[in-house]
């Protein structure tokens, strides 16, 4: 028997395995930079909602994106997306607008760290919030929230599609940072003209701090705005 004839829903059907990926010396020039550098440089581009945060201030992240597009209220297909992360990528969850729910917890976190996952990134809920503290494992979402989720093998979801995290879609291999600012994604083809361009910027903020650390010039006279 099928699994749509059973009234399951085959997920091989929505997932793609043919990913773009991150060659690593890009992943390494990033891992570098603060993801609102990367925003700026790549010309006011990519913040996902700013809602969703590290669950600890100290959490970063950075990797290329496995995207995950999620029925609401039902976290299974986390779980299909578990088992094809590859070492290094960031989940992005989009959960169809239903955040309230717990859709993340200490055992997927620790599955996560054992395939070598980079990353949660979700727009929705988590719980066991201070255990993925103390695990370490970076999860950046809307908040926490005990209720449970389902598990409904007759709901469609989709991996390795585009999602849309507010007003910005996510491609499958995009770069995804995070740090206390919140998070970043850059289109994969826009990765390596990015990161020139946030190192630029990084050079020059650094050459403006030493004059203002020097004295005797304002910052309205340093960009011109006097």
């Amino acid at each position: 028997m099928s699994a749509q004839s059973s009234g399951k829903v085959d997920p091989r059907l929505t997932t793609r395995l043919d990913v773009p990926r991150l060659p690593e010396a890009l992943l390494a020039r990033a891992a570098a930079l603060p993801a609102s550098t990367l925003h700026e440089a790549a010309g006011k581009i990519g913040v996902l909602p700013p809602a969703i945060q590290g669950i600890s201030s100290s959490f970063r992240v950075c990797g290329p994106a496995l995207t995950v597009h999620s029925p609401p209220g039902d976290n299974l297909w986390l779980h299909r997306a578990l088992a094809i992360a590859q070492p290094g990528d960031v989940m992005v969850v989009y959960t169809s607008g239903v955040h309230e729910h717990g859709y993340w917890g200490e055992i997927m976190a620790t599955a996560a760290q054992a395939c070598g996952l980079a990353g949660l990134v979700i727009d929705a809920c988590v719980r066991d919030v201070t255990l993925l503290q103390e695990m370490g494992f970076p999860v950046f979402a809307r908040g926490a929230c005990m209720r449970g989720t389902g598990k409904d093998f007759g709901a469609t979801g989709f991996i390795n599609h585009p999602v849309l995290m507010g007003d910005v879609s996510v491609s499958a291999g995009d770069l995804i940072v995070g740090d206390a600012d919140g998070v970043v994604a850059i289109p994969h083809a826009q990765v390596a003209t990015v990161l020139d361009a946030a190192a630029a910027r990084e050079a020059k903020e650094a050459a403006i701090m030493a004059k203002l650390r020097a004295g005797g010039v304002t910052t309205l006279s340093l960009y011109g705005w006097d």
